[in-house]
């Protein structure tokens, strides 16, 4: 796919997204061909405040979506942690079906909303 296009629709997801959620922190997501990873976002200080990544489980023998399921429930226990319940999913330039569907529903099972 053509890197203009990506980042083209990534931007367009990000803006819509900003200016509908004020109060609320971006989960952002990231997946590479292997692993996956995400992070919560306060852009009004530009921190992040939590984050989980697959690439601490190198050894094991998981399938992808099983990966996507372990980091969201690794997310939500430590946003949970941190009394973050109200986030906006910023999917980037994915297609939301697949791990990314998978991350999300897993999250919304833990308490996540969004």
């Amino acid at each position: 796919m053509n890197q203009k296009k990506v980042k083209k629709r990534a931007r367009r997801i990000r803006n819509k997204l900003k200016k509908s959620n004020v109060n609320r922190f971006r989960l952002s997501i990231y997946k590479s061909a292997k692993n996956i990873s995400a992070q919560i976002i306060d852009d009004f200080n530009s921190k992040t405040l939590v984050s989980a990544s697959s690439l601490k489980e190198k050894n094991t023998k998981r399938k992808k979506t099983d990966l996507s399921i372990f980091v969201a429930e690794i997310l939500s226990k430590k946003a949970m942690e941190k009394k973050i319940t109200k986030v906006y999913f910023d999917r980037g330039s994915y297609k939301y079906h697949g791990r990314i569907k998978t991350f999300a529903d897993t999250l919304r099972k833990n308490g996540m909303i969004f």
